[in-house]
């Protein structure tokens, strides 16, 4: 990913982007390749891959923040079980159709109660940060199955700092790209399109929460919402929107899109929580993919050091 001087961004912002190639990485990916694993290959054989900047090596620093000890899930695994229903609602679908999006040029609108309303190109936003990261996360989806991912991008923070949010602005709203010719889930009426999810501003500013542009070191794939998506790991996965197309301010609570779909089981807030099920099922244990056995499921996925905080005082029942 190539990335480029913007003239929406003042030079006081912008940090010279640190650019070295990850030796640890590159040992490992080699590895991989030995037992037929290698991500570059995976990605020729992937459908939904098939778009300018598929496989495309990136250049980043890792992250002290993350997850340490634990194996990561198969580059296989996570391009090819997927939820993203824009593409359909099997878990197969979106590595099989994904192919139809066209991720160059790619544009994000910021709006709303921010200094100045403007719209970014991906390696614009990433400006706004020195170098991208990479973090490896736990992701744990409301159905019961989870995965570890080392996922690149850059703090969702600074891109917020950068804009210049006004004192109105209480929650971050996000929208995904509303384009059946390229998403052809969107022509069934599954949810209502576009995509849309919210975080409350203190949950989009934390260190953990991020806008993330590729994964295994290169750039993110289609079915795995390319070319930028959130991610929040200490909450389901649903709440991690891809494809994003525009980031909104707002003073209110914004819509979500499952929480428009079935109020009673989704909640504004999502946060993975093994004492509270879900309506139809338990949260109280999962499935690592790739392993047999289910395992406890930990409050917050693991992250309740770093984020309980947020949610102090709060009934957790009530705010699921």
């Amino acid at each position: 990913m190539l990335i480029r001087k913007s003239q929406d961004i003042d030079s006081s912002e912008i940090t010279p982007k640190e650019v070295y190639l990850n030796r640890r990485r590159f040992i490992q990916e080699a590895a991989l390749a030995a037992t037929g694993l290698a991500s570059a290959a995976l990605t020729a054989e992937l459908p939904g891959s098939r778009h300018a900047n598929a496989g495309e090596k990136l250049q980043f620093r890792k992250s002290e923040i993350g997850i340490q000890g634990e194996d990561m899930t198969p580059f296989k695994d996570i391009t090819t079980y997927n939820n993203f229903y824009e593409f359909g609602t099997d878990k197969s679908d979106p590595a099989r159709y994904a192919h139809t999006l066209r991720t160059i040029p790619w544009t994000v609108s910021v709006e709303g109660h921010v200094k100045q309303d403007r719209i970014y190109d991906v390696e614009s936003l990433l400006k706004m940060h020195p170098s991208l990261e990479e973090r490896v996360y736990r992701m744990r989806c409301v159905e019961g199955w989870s995965m570890v991912i080392p996922w690149i991008g850059i703090p969702l923070a600074s891109v917020i700092k950068a804009v210049q949010p006004t004192s109105k602005a209480r929650y971050v709203a996000f929208q995904t790209l509303y384009d059946p010719k390229q998403l052809p889930g969107q022509r069934r009426a599954v949810l209502r399109w576009p995509y849309v999810e919210g975080l409350r501003m203190d949950e989009a500013l934390h260190p953990l929460t991020i806008l993330a542009v590729g994964l295994y070191g290169e750039t993110l794939l289609n079915q795995n919402g390319a070319p930028i998506r959130l991610v929040v790991p200490w909450k389901y996965g649903f709440k991690s929107i891809k494809s994003i197309v525009k980031i909104r301010f707002v003073d209110r609570e914004p819509p979500t899109s499952w929480n428009l779909a079935q109020p009673r089981e989704y909640g504004f807030y999502s946060n993975v929580n093994p004492e509270v099920d879900h309506p139809r099922w338990s949260q109280a244990r999962e499935r690592r993919i790739g392993e047999f056995f289910k395992r406890r499921t930990l409050m917050f996925n693991g992250y309740a050091d770093q984020v309980a905080g947020l949610y102090s005082g709060m009934d957790l029942r009530k705010y699921y």
